[in-house]
């Protein structure tokens, strides 16, 4: 079970957790009955969530997985585990992290129900989102939404308040480092019959929207610091510099079909900037 949720992941889960917590208390690290919150916010949206995302994803996608050798190692391609037996994990695992989600609020609790439901309408069929060119993008990047507003979620008494333009932000970062990883499982899914945007765009298309998504997400914290709008205006030095490598970065590693190590420098290097918006928002006195 720890393979297939792919503790790499969970590091995800921690940053989008911390960004809420900065937006909701404009401080960087939780105090007091706050890291218990803390604790509990990572347990669930951590191994929990993801085990109960990626279990029905795997049971759903070893037909591509068995063609892909990026994916050889994993545990149903090994046979270790049979789809049925990832079938049930996911099941118990989704019903585990809704019920572990009700001691942080109603409002947390449906947004976490509406993550569980979109990563299986992801995988699973007839509607399996991920055979669907564009709707793929689209379930994936609205974590760059709901994730950062999590988090705000736990920490406050709602939505109420919540820095929207953030989360546009962070829905076109999110856009852009997705496609990378459908581009490089192009050719196994292609060959499994999954029409995911990268089989009906083709790689070099794909890499092109997302440098496009990329850049978007660039230029906006560029022009919400220029206007000194959520993001101070003293960033702009940061971003003089930290756009055009993060320009590069993306353009020179993520090509073709990269490797996730490259997606994860790429995704990385972009906390850069997210550390120094977080150094001007809080409050250091």
């Amino acid at each position: 079970m720890l393979a297939i949720s792919r503790p790499r992941f969970w590091t995800a889960s921690l940053v989008m957790a911390e960004i809420g917590f900065v937006l909701a208390t404009h401080r960087i690290l939780p105090r007091g009955d706050e890291l218990v919150t803390m604790a509990h916010l990572f347990l669930v949206t951590g191994p929990l969530l993801w085990l109960a995302v990626l279990a029905v994803n795997d049971a759903h996608d070893l037909a591509g997985d068995q063609l892909n050798s990026r994916k050889a190692d994993s545990p149903l391609v090994a046979g270790r585990i049979s789809t049925r037996g990832a079938g049930r994990i996911a099941l118990a695992a989704a019903v585990a992290t809704v019920l572990a989600a009700l001691p942080l609020g109603p409002l947390f609790t449906v947004g976490t129900a509406l993550v569980v439901l979109l990563g299986w309408a992801y995988s699973v069929p007839p509607i399996r989102l991920k055979a669907r060119p564009g709707a793929d993008l689209l379930a994936n990047a609205v974590v760059g939404v709901l994730g950062p507003l999590g988090g705000w979620v736990a920490f406050t008494d709602g939505a109420a308040g919540f820095p929207w333009p953030i989360a546009v932000i962070g829905v076109l970062a999110a856009a852009a480092l997705y496609l990378p990883t459908t581009a490089s499982d192009s050719d196994a899914d292609r060959r499994a019959g999954i029409d995911t945007i990268a089989v009906r765009l083709g790689p070099r298309i794909t890499f092109e929207l997302g440098f496009t998504l990329w850049t978007a997400s660039a230029v906006l914290a560029f022009f919400l610091a220029l206007n000194d709008f959520i993001l101070d205006s003293s960033l702009l030095p940061v971003q003089a510099v930290a756009t055009p490598v993060l320009l590069v970065l993306y353009r020179v590693l993520l090509r073709d079909r990269p490797s996730f190590t490259a997606i994860t420098v790429v995704a990385c290097a972009y906390l850069v900037p997210c550390a120094g918006f977080a150094l001007t928002y809080v409050d250091l006195f």
